[in-house]
């Protein structure tokens, strides 16, 4: 069953929609801020990711500044199926910066779930589920604006308290033109709580298009899980591909080659020292001991991180 996941054919597929149609799970890389950025998402698509999307970029900045456009989206022949997710409030807004980048990427997806205080303050993220109109209007613009029909629009969403006000969201969503919906199994208020599969289950079963289930899948294993308890047709994963890149490649713990591959990536794209450790910390969460945490988890430099891992991992 498992097996099903692990061996999706990406080389033959063109585009995000036809992962969609290929009749296999589609292995999700989620938005991330600071950390699904290119070196990341050239590290999960070694490890059977099918389909990355890059941090969210709050679309009025991206459109006004092309400061942010340079800091923010950063691609590369081999970055796709890749879809950028964009926070905005105005539906010209957003289909301005679509336009932008519709020529280097597969799709964009709104996002209607940050849950974040300054996003909701803002007018974006979760504020977006209590305005159905809202997304529609945003969805019909980008229809009617970008002439590339294969150009994918999708939302990421939470669940109201309320599932059926969920439902018609989606519904309405589906009827100007959604490609797919992501649902994050949480309300809004939210945070660690169980996620709401069932939930899940019952908007994939009242609407026709794919459906991506989000939300505490850390092994290959919850995957196919959620998969099955819910008629997903895509799997999206964030914390547990932080804290295991190969995850979607069935592995149980990130492998000492993933670690490898990590540091080769991140040096060739120039990786600021930062991100370059964090990644790091995640990935190595599992197999380092308390002791190695305490010397590895404040080390200051690139060549102090190297130097550790050839002395202890041979790496």
């Amino acid at each position: 069953m498992i097996g099903d996941i692990v061996e999706t054919k990406q080389c033959q597929l063109k585009d995000a929609m036809d992962l969609f149609h290929s009749g296999q799970v589609v292995k999700i890389c989620a938005p991330m801020v600071r950390y699904s950025k290119l070196a990341f998402r050239t590290l999960v698509r070694k490890y059977s990711c099918d389909l990355c999307y890059t941090p969210m970029i709050v679309a009025a900045d991206f459109v006004r500044s092309t400061k942010a456009r340079d800091s923010e989206f950063t691609t590369n022949k081999g970055d796709h199926p890749l879809i950028v997710q964009f926070a905005a409030k105005e539906a010209q807004v957003l289909c301005d910066a679509a336009r932008i980048v519709c020529p280097f990427a597969d799709g964009i997806d709104i996002n209607c779930g940050c849950p974040q205080r300054w996003a909701m303050s803002e007018g974006y993220g979760a504020c977006l589920m209590n305005k159905p109109e809202l997304v529609q209007d945003m969805v019909r613009h980008i229809r009617n604006q970008i002439d590339n029909p294969r150009f994918s629009v999708s939302i990421k969403i939470r669940i109201h308290e309320d599932l059926k006000r969920t439902v018609d969201l989606c519904q309405k969503a589906e009827a100007t033109g959604v490609s797919w919906i992501t649902v994050h199994g949480r309300s809004v208020e939210e945070r660690h709580q169980p996620v709401h599969y069932d939930a899940i289950k019952i908007i994939k079963q009242s609407t026709s298009i794919p459906v991506v289930a989000n939300g505490d899948i850390k092994t290959l294993k919850d995957a196919e899980n959620v998969h099955h308890s819910t008629g997903a047709d895509g799997i999206m994963v964030a914390r547990g591909l932080l804290a295991n890149p190969a995850m979607f490649a069935g592995y149980e713990e990130t492998p000492l080659k993933c670690i490898q591959d990590w540091v080769d990536i991140a040096l060739e794209h120039g990786t600021p020292f930062t991100c370059f450790h964090h990644h790091l910390i995640y990935m190595m969460e599992r197999i380092t001991s308390k002791q190695e945490k305490k010397i590895f988890n404040v080390l200051s430099s690139t060549s102090a991180v190297l130097d550790y891992l050839k002395d202890h991992y041979c790496v």
